[in-house]
């Protein structure tokens, strides 16, 4: 089973490092994501975090294509209601046109972050996505009636058009609209509770071509957790074991290492959140996390699978981006 892999990053804080280095180490994850011949390299967008440095992805995404030559930059995702459609649009012209050809623009409705946050990004209504996306789209193209009161608005650089667009879904609520709007779709299985393959069932049900995809893509993301050995693997998971549980408490701080997630007391209601979420991950040896990731692809039909891995140590997670692309036979560059 042949299918493209690509690279889903958050610039993931350990404790005892800075979010400073972690962006250092997104530079060195996108040129190794490169060179073994990852097809995407995706940077989300999240607020407030202090495991998470990507806060501003547009800015991740000219940094990171700047450092690289082949591998597609883009976003997984821009979540939209954060931001004023004409400012979005001028960011990503600008970025086609720096780096023509290697941008996507992936797009979510969710804030990325907690209520008070929320509060001081204003606006946010997620009700008004569509109506967003579409002034997005429309700015873009210029394609206001003459009555309009953007009608004179030009985008510039107004040489160049909008990059792909993916709708990003963790639900299944935008998948109609990405097939309607011929876009591509990517669902987020690497947090969401919710089944992947009615989402996907509904985008090809939906899906009217377009120039940019004359065919529907569908990219499922998953979490991975790739080490030497199935023990090595599960150790390793064991720092999002206590992330989780201290998410779901409202606590927010560095990504645990291993050895004190080992050390945490869990409750039994605790290690019933840490069941919960290890089933939404791929943890294991290369032949292990490849028959999962195999599975999921052929039950959900994805066309693309994309990897994120949270793991508190940068070292551990070059190996587990080095042993994946080993076991789908990447084609490494020089």
């Amino acid at each position: 089973m042949a299918y493209p892999l690509s690279v889903l990053d958050l610039a993931s804080v350990g404790s005892g490092s800075t979010p400073t280095q972690a962006l250092r180490n997104t530079t060195e994850l996108a040129q190794l994501a490169e060179r073994l011949g990852y097809t995407r390299f995706w940077l989300a967008e999240h607020h407030g975090m202090p495991s998470i440095a990507s806060s501003a992805p547009e800015i991740l995404i000219g940094h990171v294509a700047s450092t690289t030559k082949r591998i597609r930059v883009g976003s997984g995702g821009i979540m939209l209601p954060n931001h004023v459609p004409l400012m979005l649009a001028e960011r990503f012209h600008t970025l086609e046109a720096l780096h023509p050809g290697r941008i996507d623009l992936g797009i979510g409705r969710a804030p990325g972050t907690d209520p008070a946050t929320v509060r001081a990004l204003r606006p946010f209504d997620a009700e008004q996505f569509p109506e967003q996306l579409a002034e997005l789209r429309t700015l873009s193209r210029g394609e206001y009636r003459d009555d309009h009161p953007f009608r004179t608005i030009r985008v510039v650089p107004d040489d160049v058009a909008l990059p792909p667009i993916w709708l990003l879904g963790s639900s299944g609520a935008s998948a109609r609209l990405a097939g309607s709007l011929g876009m591509g779709y990517s669902f987020a299985s690497h947090f969401s509770l919710a089944p992947p393959r009615p989402a996907f069932r509904a985008y090809r049900e939906s899906f009217q071509p377009s120039e940019q995809f004359p065919e529907p893509h569908a990219i499922l993301a998953v979490s991975v957790v790739c080490a030497d050995t199935d023990e090595r693997a599960d150790w390793l998971a064991r720092s999002m074991d206590l992330a989780w549980v201290r998410l779901v408490r409202g606590e927010f701080g560095r990504l645990p290492s291993p050895e004190d997630a080992t050390a945490y007391p869990y409750t039994p209601q605790e290690q019933t959140v840490v069941r919960a979420r290890r089933a939404l991950q791929l943890i294991g040896s290369p032949v292990t996390v490849r028959a999962g990731i195999d599975a999921l692809v052929q039950e959900t039909g994805a066309n693309e699978v994309m990897a994120t891995s949270m793991m508190h140590s940068h070292a551990e997670r070059i190996r587990s981006c080095e042993l994946l692309a080993e076991s789908f036979g990447l084609r490494a560059h020089p």
